[in-house]
C-alpha cells in the first residue's frame, strides 16, 4: 500500500516542477520516495511467488530516477510528476518484457500497471515475432482469454503500415506481426494503490 502523503507530493511537484521548490521539499520527496521503493518491494515479492527467475531482483534496480534527462529536450523542466518502476529479470535496464507500473495522479499518462516488451531492438522484435507465428493460436488464446480482455483489452503501440520483413503479407495474422511493442497495460486509480 502507498501512502496518501506521496500522491500529495507528487501533485504539488507538477504544480511547482522547479529546483527551487524541491529543494525545500527534499524531506517531502525523501519520505514519498521511500514509501514507493517499500511499494515497490512488495511488488516484487508477489512476483517472485509465480516468477521464480526474479528472485534476487533489486528495488534500484527496479524503479526510475525522478530526475529528467533535460539534455535534448524541448520540455526543460527537471523532474518527472511520477513514480514509476520496471519489474523484469536483470532490472528496468535489462531490455528483456516484463512488468511495470506507475503512479502519476496528474500527468498524461496516469496511474497504470502494464507489461510486455516496449520498443525492442530490431533482433529482439524479429526473435519476438518469429515465436508469435511458431505459436499463433496460443498467443490468440491468451489475448483473447476473457480475464486478460477485462484487464487488458487488446495489444496497444504503433503498428508498422507494411508488412516486417520475412513474413508473407497473405498471412491471415499479418496483423499481429506488424506491432513495434508488444504491450497491454491497464489504467489504476489512486485508491487502488491505498488498498492490499
Amino acid at each position: 500500500m502507498l501512502q496518501a502523503t506521496t500522491f500529495k507530493f507528487l501533485k504539488d511537484l507538477h504544480k511547482h516542477n522547479d529546483r527551487t521548490w524541491f529543494d525545500k521539499n527534499k524531506s517531502r520527496y525523501e519520505a514519498a520516495k521511500t514509501d514507493f521503493d517499500n511499494f515497490t518491494e512488495d511488488v516484487i515479492k508477489a512476483f517472485v511467488k509465480i516468477d521464480k527467475r526474479l528472485a534476487g531482483l533489486l528495488v534500484k534496480d527496479s524503479v526510475y530516477r525522478i530526475y529528467r534527462d533535460v539534455r535534448f529536450s524541448k520540455n526543460k523542466l527537471p523532474y518527472k510528476t511520477s513514480f514509476s518502476a520496471s519489474i523484469n529479470i536483470g532490472g528496468r535496464k535489462s531490455g528483456k518484457a516484463g512488468y511495470y507500473f506507475q503512479i502519476d495522479p496528474v500527468g498524461e499518462w496516469g496511474c497504470m500497471m502494464a507489461g510486455g516488451l516496449w520498443m525492442p531492438e530490431a533482433p529482439k522484435l524479429k526473435a519476438v515475432r518469429q515465436e508469435i507465428q511458431y505459436h499463433t493460436e496460443e498467443f490468440k488464446k491468451i489475448l483473447g482469454a476473457k480475464n486478460f480482455k477485462k484487464w487488458f483489452g487488446e495489444l496497444e503501440d504503433q503498428k508498422l503500415k507494411t508488412n516486417p520483413k520475412g513474413f508473407d503479407k497473405t498471412d491471415p495474422d499479418i496483423e499481429l506481426f506488424k506491432y513495434t511493442s508488444y504491450i497491454v497495460s491497464a489504467n489504476l486509480e489512486e485508491k487502488d494503490f491505498y488498498s492490499k
